[in-house]
């Protein structure tokens, strides 16, 4: 169901412990600059740039009731394969998570929720893949992306979210090419005229 690769311990729809170093595939790519962020509240001066700044001392702080929603939207469609968050529970105890919510969708009228998870006590950087129970849905096809905060831990009333990545395959640089070739003499080389 959600994979954290570098994970303590995982169970069906759970994920517990963290990663202290972000580790992802070469054949992705980061996608979350190409998308225009959102969130549903927030505290001053801890809004969405706290999410894409690369600190990991800095956090966005919902400020409302729940759900609180992070917003991600392309002006075009994209492929995306996985979701990793930053979440801290020794330093934000009842701020942090405990269940998440993905949905994906045209734009806000026909989001449809893909992937549901529990978060235990995280700390460090939790990876949720968004494909799919075919394992031929490796990605989801999408306009916008949506994070939904359904519950923190400790009954917590607003979260912190210290970073998200969004990240989308890699396309191949050779459009009905059947390899992968990466480096640029190869690549210059590739076809036979």
């Amino acid at each position: 169901m959600a994979e954290s690769p570098p994970s303590d311990g995982e169970e069906e729809g759970k994920l517990t412990g963290g990663s202290q170093q972000l580790v992802v595939d070469d054949d992705l790519r980061e996608m979350a600059s190409k998308a225009a962020w959102s969130v549903s509240s927030c505290k001053p001066g801890n809004g969405v740039a706290s999410l894409r700044d690369d600190n990991l001392d800095t956090y966005w702080q919902s400020d409302g009731a729940q759900p609180h929603l992070v917003n991600i939207q392309f002006q075009k469609k994209v492929k995306l394969q996985l979701v990793v968050l930053y979440v801290d529970f020794k330093l934000d105890e009842s701020y942090t998570p405990s269940k998440i919510s993905i949905r994906a969708g045209d734009g806000f009228h026909n989001l449809k929720e893909i992937k549901s998870v529990e978060l235990v006590k995280p700390t460090g950087w939790i990876y949720i893949s968004l494909s799919g129970s075919d394992p031929r849905e490796t990605f989801v096809n999408t306009f916008m992306l949506q994070i939904v905060v359904l519950s923190n831990h400790l009954n917590g009333r607003d979260t912190h979210v210290r970073q998200i990545k969004v990240y989308g395959p890699r396309p191949n640089p050779i459009p009905h090419q059947p390899f992968q070739f990466t480096s640029r003499e190869f690549i210059t080389y590739s076809m036979l005229r």
